[in-house]
């Protein structure tokens, strides 16, 4: 009698956990290992800090490329191309119609704990900037002041034509005006906070064009096959340069704009220390790897007495 009530709970209850757990497992992490890490951010200052999708999954955003839990590897799923963006209406439209739909959900996820730690470093002068490949606003709605978003934001939109820009919960407005039939809903999100949705609900979506020109409307994010502007990449290389060192937080540096900068803290000749669950990129290239959950390994490392303590990061 009492399995027979508990067992459909604790299925419901697994179930739920598979549509909003994307937190990849690891080993545990050596003492030896934070110890390291804690010593690397006591000793340096004004740290450059390259943040990647293994800090948003632990907020609940998933990612693409995480061992097993990523959409890489769960599916064939694959982002939109920048240039099939651009000249293909039916691309746009889908698009647009799971982004619709994925919103109201993306815009609300919270910082974690990684996002606290960082936020409160860069207050006692331990960080000079956070250089993010996420989208997702995080560092920022976490409090952190200077921070670079090399792959820009989902919360803009941009015109391809003028590059006038709207935030993104004012389309959003706009588009439920326009779309006032589509009421769908899914439980599985992509990490640019679009969902899956069926062809008839995508093909009759209706977008506005640009109110400046009449230009076409895309998320102020670099898509894949897109470039970083170049006066991003200047900035960040101005940055790594000033810098004392760099460090590198759930990235597997996959894509070149990502590990550019890990080249270029090479050239400055700055220590790198990397936290990673998988292999990376720049494995070979860092003084310090750590395999490991960001958001066990940062807050563990920096709970002592000269740095930050335990409530000062909920503070």
């Amino acid at each position: 009698m009492f399995l027979s009530s508990v067992l459909p709970m604790l299925w419901l209850q697994i179930r739920r956990m598979s549509h909003f757990k994307f937190v990849p497992i690891s080993d545990p992490v050596k003492e030896e290992d934070i110890v390291q890490l804690r010593n690397f951010i006591e000793s340096n200052d004004q740290i450059c800090v390259l943040t990647g999708a293994g800090i948003s999954t632990e907020s609940g955003i998933p990612d693409y490329r995480s061992a097993g839990v990523g959409l890489y590897a769960k599916s064939n799923r694959r982002p939109v191309l920048y240039k099939d963006f651009c000249t293909k209406e039916f691309i746009r439209r889908r698009y647009w119609a799971r982004n619709y739909i994925g919103w109201p959900r993306f815009s609300t996820f919270q910082p974690n704990e990684i996002h606290k730690v960082l936020k409160k470093l860069e207050e006692i002068g331990k960080i000079s900037h956070i250089i993010t490949q996420n989208v997702d606003n995080l560092h920022t709605k976490a409090g952190s002041k200077n921070v670079i978003e090399l792959h820009g934001t989902a919360f803009r939109v941009m015109c391809l034509n003028c590059d006038h820009k709207i935030e993104r919960s004012y389309f959003q407005t706009i588009l439920k005006e326009l779309n006032p039939l589509l009421n769908a809903s899914s439980e599985m999100m992509r990490p640019d906070g679009d969902v899956e949705l069926s062809q008839e609900e995508t093909e009759g979506f209706n977008i506005p064009p640009c109110q400046n020109c009449g230009g076409i409307l895309k998320p102020d994010i670099v898509f894949f096959g897109d470039n970083v502007p170049r006066h991003v990449v200047e900035n960040v290389r101005s940055i790594v340069e000033k810098s004392s060192s760099l460090l590198i937080l759930g990235s597997s540096l996959s894509t070149f704009s990502g590990y550019r900068i890990v080249l270029q803290a090479l050239d400055s000749m700055k220590p790198i220390a990397l936290v990673n669950i998988g292999k990376t990129r720049a494995d070979n290239d860092v003084h310090i790897k750590i395999e490991g959950r960001c958001g066990y390994v940062l807050p563990k490392a920096c709970r002592f007495n000269n740095l930050i303590v335990e409530n000062q990061i909920y503070s």
